[in-house]
């Protein structure tokens, strides 16, 4: 250790009360936390790259400052879909220091390591009241039994209107209107259902019949249109 002349020239003086930090609330504890592996808890992040052309979220799963489970999900940009590859093998094994200062190959999942970091080191984690924690595995609940993420897609131009694409239910097949034309309900496809129909040796038509819904008041429709080429 340097020490300026100025500072070899001062005399000691006791610093006094020194309480160390502020406890912050992880999995169902109170913990004053001074190293990385002191550091526990499931929480998500949201990150976006600089053209803002995607975003990211990401959900870590920390146990004693390692990564132990990673779920990267990214929307907007199709190079994205590959970081996010990339990224599943990068980040679990590593503590949380060495992924916030590892490059994650896309500038929205970087993004969301920040975010992330910050709230997890901070006692803001979805976890922190959860007396053991959540278990390894349970960022995959997130995504339901089809293992999808959960997207919202939607369109609409002043001249033609409204278009639903994609809904928390699944895919939509056909939008349901009314006799004014305003939308009163839709018919999805579950792809997640289907495909593990599918895998199953069920009959793709059959699959596709099976896995496929309605919300709303679709029965009441005076017209149905498909979404995409109507």
């Amino acid at each position: 250790m340097l020490y300026s002349a100025e500072v070899m020239e001062m005399c000691r003086v006791a610093q006094g009360t020194n309480h160390g930090p502020a406890p912050i609330p992880q999995e169902g504890a109170w913990t004053k936390a001074k190293e990385i592996k002191d550091i526990s808890g499931l929480t998500h992040g949201v990150g976006w790259c600089a053209p803002q052309q995607g975003a990211c979220k990401l959900t870590l799963n920390v146990k004693n400052g390692i990564i132990e489970e990673a779920l990267i999900e990214t929307i907007g940009c199709t190079g994205m879909t590959h970081s996010a590859a990339m990224a599943s093998e990068i980040l679990p094994g590593k503590t949380i220091l060495e992924a916030l200062n590892t490059d994650l190959v896309c500038d929205a999942i970087n993004v969301a390591m920040r975010e992330l970091f910050l709230q997890i080191v901070y006692g803001r984690s979805q976890s922190a009241f959860s007396e053991g924690g959540l278990p390894i595995g349970a960022g995959l609940e997130d995504l339901g039994k089809g293992l999808r993420s959960v997207i919202g897609t939607m369109y609409g131009t002043s001249a033609k209107g409204p278009r639903y694409l994609e809904m928390a239910e699944g895919y939509v097949t056909e939008i349901a209107l009314d006799k004014n034309d305003e939308i009163i309900g839709y018919k999805f496809v579950n792809l997640g259902k289907m495909m593990a129909a599918v895998k199953k040796g069920v009959d793709a038509n059959q699959a596709l019949q099976e896995a496929s819904g309605t919300y709303g008041r679709f029965t009441e429709a005076a017209k149905t249109i498909d979404p995409r080429k109507e």
